[in-house]
C-alpha cells in the first residue's frame, strides 16, 4: 500500500542497540582466550525498543525525554547517521538535519573561508555561497571579525556562524538537537523568532529538554522514556508528562 501523501515520516518497530566494552583484552592471546571461553568482553545496550511513531507534512514536533532515554539516537536514526537493529524508516521530502553544527570547519581557516567551505559541505556552489554570504554575516552578527582565524574565536561565535550558515540549506524536513540554545540571550531569541517562522511552512522535528520551546513552538509532542513511547499529543499535556517525571 503506498504511503499517505500527507505524511512526512513513518518509524514503523524501531530498535536500536549499542555494545559497550565491559573489558580489554591485552593482547591476541588474551582475545583468543576470551573467545574461548565466551567472555564477549561488551554488553549490549538496547536505546530504541520497538518504537512507532507518524510525523506529518508541516507539523512541529517535539521529542523530550530524559538523558539516555533514546531522543538523540532517534534523531541520527532518522538522519541516516545511525542504522537500525530493527524496524523501518520512511522519509517523504529532503531532509535537513540540524545535529552537529560546524562540523567541517577548519580553525585554520578564516571565517570569511569557511563559510565557503561549510556551504560546500552543504552543496551550495561558490556563486550561491557568494549571494548569501552578506546575510549569513550579518544573521551572526559577526562583521568585524570574518577575516579572523577560526581559532581565535569564542565557542559562542563558532556555534553562531554554523547556525547562520546551515540554515541556509533548504529542505522539506528539518530535524533539531537542542540548536535554539545557541549564543546569548538577543541570538536565541533571534533563533527562536526564525523557527517561529517555519511554523506550518516546514516540517520541523525538534528534540530539546526545554519544556517552554516544546509549549511556544510545538503543534504536538511525543515523550520517551527507556527507549519507548510513553506518551504523546498535546504539547502542554506531554510537557506536564515530562515534569512529572522529575517529581517521582
Amino acid at each position: 500500500m503506498s504511503q499517505k501523501p500527507h505524511t512526512a515520516i513513518k518509524v514503523t518497530g524501531l530498535t536500536k542497540n549499542f555494545r559497550l566494552p565491559t573489558e580489554r583484552a591485552s593482547g591476541l592471546k588474551q582475545a583468543i582466550l576470551n573467545w574461548l571461553k565466551g567472555i564477549k568482553g561488551y554488553t549490549t545496550q538496547q536505546v530504541l525498543r520497538g518504537v512507532d511513531l507518524e510525523i506529518k507534512k508541516g507539523e512541529f514536533v517535539g521529542i523530550v525525554g530524559r538523558n539516555g532515554s533514546g531522543k538523540s539516537t532517534l534523531l541520527k536514526l532518522l538522519a541516516g547517521i545511525y542504522y537500525p537493529e530493527q524496524g523501518n524508516i520512511e522519509v517523504h521530502g529532503s531532509l535537513v538535519p540540524f545535529i552537529e553544527l560546524g562540523v567541517g570547519f577548519n580553525p585554520e581557516l578564516t571565517g570569511r573561508e569557511n563559510v565557503y567551505l561549510n556551504g560546500a559541505l552543504l552543496g551550495f556552489s561558490n556563486k550561491e555561497m557568494t549571494a548569501m554570504y552578506d546575510d549569513i554575516v550579518q544573521f551572526a552578527e559577526l562583521e568585524p571579525f570574518m577575516d579572523a582565524k577560526l581559532k581565535n574565536y569564542s565557542s559562542g561565535m563558532q556555534v553562531r556562524l554554523a547556525f547562520s550558515i546551515a540554515i541556509r540549506a533548504k529542505g522539506d524536513i528539518l530535524i533539531l538537537d537542542e540548536v535554539l540554545a545557541v549564543g546569548d540571550a538577543a541570538f536565541q531569541e533571534k533563533c527562536n523568532n526564525y523557527f517561529a517562522s517555519l511554523h506550518g511552512n516546514q516540517t520541523v522535528i525538534l528534540v530539546t529538554h526545554s519544556m517552554d520551546n516544546v509549549r511556544r513552538f510545538c503543534d504536538r509532542a511525543i515523550l520517551l522514556e527507556d527507549g519507548k513511547v510513553k506518551t504523546e499529543g498535546d504539547p502542554k499535556m506531554v510537557a506536564k508528562a515530562y515534569e512529572d517525571l522529575w517529581n517521582q
